[in-house]
């Protein structure tokens, strides 16, 4: 297996598969490319199957062309997650990777862990001991089963170590360094598209720019797009909400592609305006101006508790209670009463204040490669 050498860089091969990943690898290829000791390989899977979208990524968040693209697309999580592997595989055969670094949960996340662990070669698992212990959601059987497999755990907030813990892993892999996703928060709030541009841009009904502001609503998780009947359900609570606070719906393209077959796909309204998916600057920009969030995405809890922003969670649970218990999040269900109640709250009092955890400063990845670069040199001694 490569190692460290007085003259050579200790590589590490870094993977980005889906829209989430690439907010989170960012901030890590600029930190790899300030530290002398390491070099980094970028391969992207192709999960993420919009190519308009993964290029404006790309391109916002200057992120250099991937290395590899092993172009694999959409799939059953079984299809999916094989495909990954299967062309993993030679690629890390010839990249001679002294680690592979894997972030989040996505499917790109296990596979490329699950190839690397089988051939010997360390894994880093960015985001770790995120738990919402509910195991129907793919995402937290892939936490899981990747945090298993990790020889280091980087972690966003302190409560996960005490999961990690429980599960048996050596607490001498597990390191607190705060949240990459944060870092490219921080680095690009001044680079962010301002909401008022955005509305411009898509022409959004006047009542979208009143003194009363906006909602931001997404939605993803299979749990509420893939059921037509809880879909309905949403589609209804969110239309009647936004009769008292205008909303703005950036569709991402399966949610469309579920409500369209589900027959519940609208038209722009003017209090209610379902778009495309947006570029991640334009999305910043319209979540600092918002009054408040909806969502499904763990990401935008997190990213609302950095700005301070009202998030309301469309879910039963979060694998990031750091956002409840600090941050700016309430957790609502599908429950079209707890929806309303938190709605109204926010209206009637702004919401929670909510302050920033710790280490979320804009610094992690920088953590993280110090890290990475010591325990190198350290594996390269002994």
């Amino acid at each position: 297996m490569p190692t460290m050498t007085s003259t050579e860089p200790f590589r590490v091969v870094c993977v980005v598969g889906a829209r989430p990943n690439f907010m989170k690898i960012a901030p890590l290829v600029r930190a790899f490319a300030r530290e002398p000791r390491l070099a980094s390989t970028l391969v992207h899977t192709g999960q993420h199957y919009d190519e308009a979208m993964k290029a404006s990524f790309f391109d916002q968040l200057d992120i250099p062309s991937p290395d590899v693209d092993l172009e694999v697309g959409s799939g059953t999580h079984a299809v999916q997650t094989a495909e990954i592997m299967r062309r993993f595989e030679p690629e890390l055969d010839r990249l001679q990777a002294g680690a592979v670094l894997v972030v989040g949960d996505v499917n790109s996340t296990i596979a490329c862990a699950l190839v690397a662990a089988k051939k010997d070669i360390p894994v880093i698992h960015v985001e770790a001991g995120l738990r919402s212990y509910d195991r129907r959601m793919p995402e937290e059987i892939n936490r899981i089963l990747t945090d298993q497999i990790s020889d280091l755990l980087f972690t966003t907030e302190q409560d996960a170590e005490p999961n990690l813990l429980r599960e048996g892993v050596d607490a001498a892999r597990i390191h607190f360094v705060g949240n990459v996703m944060i870092d490219t928060l921080l680095h690009n709030r001044s680079r962010c598209r301002p909401a008022a541009e955005v509305l411009d841009a898509l022409s959004a009904p006047e009542l979208f720019r009143q003194s009363e502001g906006y909602g931001l609503l997404t939605l993803h998780r299979p749990s509420n797009v893939d059921d037509p009947k809880v879909l309905r359900l949403l589609m209804e609570t969110l239309g009647d909400l936004a009769r008292e606070l205008p909303v703005l719906f950036p569709m991402h393209p399966r949610t469309k592609a579920r409500l369209e077959a589900a027959g519940l796909a609208r038209q722009r309204e003017e209090n209610f305006l379902p778009i495309s998916a947006l570029p991640y600057l334009d999305m910043l920009g319209l979540m600092i101006g918002a009054r408040l969030v909806l969502t499904d995405s763990g990401g935008i809890q997190e990213e609302t508790t950095a700005l301070g922003v009202p998030c309301i969670t469309l879910r039963e649970n979060t694998e990031r209670p750091i956002t409840v218990t600090a941050g700016t999040n309430t957790v609502v269900g599908t429950d079209p009463g707890r929806i309303r109640a938190a709605f109204n709250d926010i209206l009637a009092t702004g919401g929670k204040r909510g302050h920033i955890p710790d280490l979320w400063d804009g610094r992690a990845a920088e953590r993280i490669a110090t890290t990475i670069a010591g325990w190198a040199e350290s594996r390269a001694r002994s």
